[in-house]
Order: C-alpha cells, then structure tokens, then sequence
C-alpha cells in the first residue's frame, strides 16, 4: 500500500491537498453555502432556479428565482399548445412532461435540501444522522419513484390512446 516518498516535504505537501480536499467536501456536506450544496446534490439541476440574497438580518438566504421559472414555464406552454395539433404531438407531450417534472424536481429538492441542512445544524447526533441519510438516501429514493411515476404515466397515456382509437 505505501508508496515511497523522497522526502518528508513531498508527504506533507500530500497531506495538505488532501486536507484542502476535505475540508471542500465538508463545506459541501455541511450546506455551508446552500447554493452550491445542492448544485452538488442535484448535479447542477437547481442552478438556474436558485439565487443567493442576504435578508434585514444579514443571514444570507436561498430563494427561487421566480422569472426564470415563469420564463419557461411559458416557453413550455408555448411549445406544448404548438404541438398539440396532432395526435401524434399529444402522445410525444403525455410522454414528455417537462414543465411538471422540473417544477417537481425543483420543489421536492428545496424541501429535502432544508430540512437536511436544519438537521445537519442541530446538537443531537440523531438529527444529524438522518440529516446526512437524507443527503445519501433521498436521490435514490427519489430515483425510484420517479421511474415509477414514468412507468404509470406511460401506461395510463398508452391506455388512453388505446380508447380514443
């Protein structure tokens, strides 16, 4: 396992870059700057959606950014209305779901994302247990309902094609 070293200034360069290393990790998984937390979590997903203000009391604070939001949720609608001259665009749109999933997508992450970080603040260590099971579980768990979700939505626009024939 161990490597030979020239010199001992060489071992401690080492070990200061792995230190640096971890302490950007543990800024990360301390929510230390919420933003970037979950741009990590969500691998950037949340990144247009979020913007960073400081409130009266000087505490800086994660908010949505409303105008991109609307902003393509309006692109979305625009497209969804073009395309749904014909049955084939109503079956690509029952299939696609853009403007749902990522309004769902964007909420369930804000609500796991501060309840998280609110259990990875606290004293007890059981709080921060399920503070640090949540940033490692809740991605695969959301993983799984969301392909069950597709798979429903699959089969219910499948059998509703099946009655408009």
């Amino acid at each position: 396992m161990g490597r030979k070293y020239e010199s001992i200034e060489e071992l401690r360069r080492k070990k200061k870059l792995l230190q640096g290393e971890i302490d950007d990790l543990e800024n990360l998984l301390t929510f230390k700057n919420t933003k970037e937390s979950l741009s990590a979590f969500t691998n950037g997903l949340t990144d247009q959606y979020l913007q960073e203000k400081i409130d009266e009391d000087g505490d800086e604070k994660v908010v949505l950014r409303k105008d991109v939001i609307a902003r393509q949720l309006t692109s979305e609608v625009k497209d969804l209305l073009i395309s749904k001259n014909t049955a084939v665009g109503i079956a690509s749109s029952a299939f696609n779901g853009n403007i749902a999933d990522g309004i769902i997508k964007l909420g369930i992450t804000a609500i796991v994302g501060n309840y998280a970080k609110k259990n990875m603040k606290s004293t007890n260590w059981k709080n921060k247990l399920v503070g640090a099971a949540l940033i490692y579980l809740a991605p695969i768990a959301l993983k799984f309902v969301r392909k069950k979700l597709e798979v429903y939505q699959k089969n219910k626009s499948v059998s509703s094609m099946e009655q408009l024939i």
